[in-house]
């Protein structure tokens, strides 16, 4: 199984003005975290996009491209491109330079975004949320089957054999599709025989089983092999020496972003109980010493049979030492231990 690590790159903002503080630093301590994982024998680091003052990170390719330099195997992926509200032609583009300059670790995961700011800040329409992503999706799956593309749809000019470049090193770039588990979404990626990452954030693992059922029995009657075809798990958590610590590390961070983006939803604000909840074994956070999360990646993958898995360890914002110590205890305690577990080495599936 691969395991990996992902982030939104989330920057201490002030709230009354709404200003962005301390990005430069806050990005570049994303590289020396992005650096590290491959040291320690990590698979995959993700970054999202948001735009928002609360993250630093609308643009993953330049952000992954950085990274590319300082990193020699680690994959990186965006977690997620907003696809809905881009477009197709430059993200293929974006990264397609991305695989060249990596050598071939590029990766793509879109998503319909959980967050809608993109959508009126490049003129699309929120009424097209589903369709902008269906049709979008399309067009980027053609762009990486065809270097002379043909195309016509209804939220983006025609294109009439006109040659895209530059062409990534992996024949096809890979495409995931980020899903939150809600059937039409599942269906979609199986239907399209693409990679489904699975965001599990909240609840009993159990309850996403179904979603991951039927993605696989559409994929098989899509006449595709469901065996072939990978899925992610991605959830938040945070790893320490001790339980206490890792829960005295994450709460708090945790607890002003999801209660502030709760108070945006209309959520209830988190509360401890429900946190410490979430770290027990059947909740959905991977949170404690690395036993503990070895622990519990053993029980989803008797669940689910994934072939990866993505830790979200900065919720809010955190101290950078105490990153860098998450990061090397997931790869050197965590990571080892599951793939003997499993079977598996690194970089290699289940």
């Amino acid at each position: 199984m691969e395991i990996g690590i992902y982030s939104f790159v989330e920057t201490r903002f002030d709230p009354l003005t709404g200003r962005q503080a301390g990005v430069e630093q806050r990005l570049a301590h994303l590289l020396e975290e992005i650096e590290l994982a491959d040291r320690v024998g990590l698979d995959v680091f993700g970054v999202g996009e948001h735009h928002r003052p609360d993250y630093a990170s609308s643009t993953p390719a330049v952000i992954l491209a950085a990274a590319a330099a300082r990193t020699r195997r680690i994959r990186l992926t965006s977690a997620v491109t907003v696809l809905s509200s881009d477009d197709p032609v430059r993200v293929f583009q974006d990264f397609a330079t991305l695989d060249q300059l990596s050598c071939g670790r590029a990766e793509i995961m879109a998503g319909r975004g959980s967050f809608i700011e993109s959508f009126p800040l490049f003129g699309q329409d929120l009424d097209d949320y589903d369709e902008l992503f269906q049709e979008k999706l399309e067009l980027l799956l053609e762009l990486r089957e065809r270097e002379v593309v043909t195309w016509q749809g209804k939220h983006r000019p025609s294109i009439d054999r006109r040659p895209v470049y530059p062409r990534p090193v992996q024949d096809p770039l890979p495409v995931w599709v980020a899903v939150g588990g809600t059937p039409p979404s599942v269906v979609r990626a199986a239907t399209l025989g693409l990679p489904m990452a699975l965001a599990i954030i909240g609840g009993e693992p159990e309850r996403f089983r179904p979603a991951v059922d039927l993605y696989r029995a559409t994929a098989e009657r899509a006449g595709h092999d469901p065996e072939a075809l990978p899925i992610s798990i991605n959830s938040h958590g945070f790893i320490a020496p001790t339980s206490e610590a890792a829960t005295e590390l994450a709460f708090p961070p945790f607890q002003e972003t999801m209660g502030r983006i709760g108070r945006e939803r209309g959520w209830p604000p988190p509360s401890r109980r429900q946190f410490e909840a979430e770290a027990t074994l059947r909740g959905a956070l991977f949170l404690g010493t690395p036993e503990q999360v070895v622990e519990k990646m053993l029980f989803q993958h008797r669940i689910f049979r994934h072939q990866r898995f993505l830790i979200q360890l900065t919720v809010g914002p955190m101290q950078h030492e105490d990153v860098l110590r998450a990061i090397e205890l997931l790869g050197t305690e965590v990571a080892p231990v599951v793939r003997k577990e499993l079977g598996s080495v690194r970089g290699g599936g289940t």
